[in-house]
């Protein structure tokens, strides 16, 4: 059934780093306890190594789940550009995702053609939100495919994190 009621307020930039540091945070301490859904959505960590930096990025979002595949939407609430994290995985696609207390080790890639529409009506069908954002950007919001790094060897990749002592 399709989601319809969300919050449709997009916070600045800047704000959403802010708030993004401190999901992280809490993310990480409670091993996605809190923080592991938002907004009817389900929430992963997303760390990618930084195009320019070369440092590790780490950033909240919703997923969804394809089969072994863990699916990324880069709307960036419709902006104009494609998020950091997004440029990020392109230029680097060896990416860690963390769901609630596991870490997977998988392979990044943005879902193209025929595929990249199947995927984009499945999520849209569910989730109108990805809609209203694509109508208020010129630019296809890409969706990203992260596949484990051994194909069909999920379980294998994960790590269970240690509990959080500090």
């Amino acid at each position: 059934m399709p989601r319809h009621f969300y919050i449709p307020w997009v916070p600045a930039p800047r704000t959403l780093k802010r708030i993004s540091r401190l999901h992280t945070w809490v993310y990480r301490k409670t091993r996605g306890f809190l923080g592991g859904r938002m907004d009817g959505l389900d929430m992963l960590l997303l760390t990618t190594t930084g195009r320019r930096s070369g440092i590790a990025r780490t950033q909240p979002l919703p997923y969804f789940v394809d089969g072994d595949r863990h699916l990324l939407i880069a709307s960036y609430g419709g902006g104009a550009r494609n998020p950091d994290w997004f440029h990020n995985l392109v230029a680097e696609p060896n990416v860690t995702l963390q769901v609630k207390g596991t870490r997977l080790e998988g392979q990044a890639r943005p879902a193209a053609g025929a595929e990249r529409e199947a995927l984009w009506r499945d999520i849209t069908r569910e989730h109108p939100r990805y809609l209203a954002y694509q109508a208020t950007t010129q630019r296809e919001i890409p969706v990203v495919i992260v596949e484990p790094r051994a194909p069909g060897r999920l379980e294998t990749a994960a790590k269970e994190l240690p509990p959080s002592g500090d």
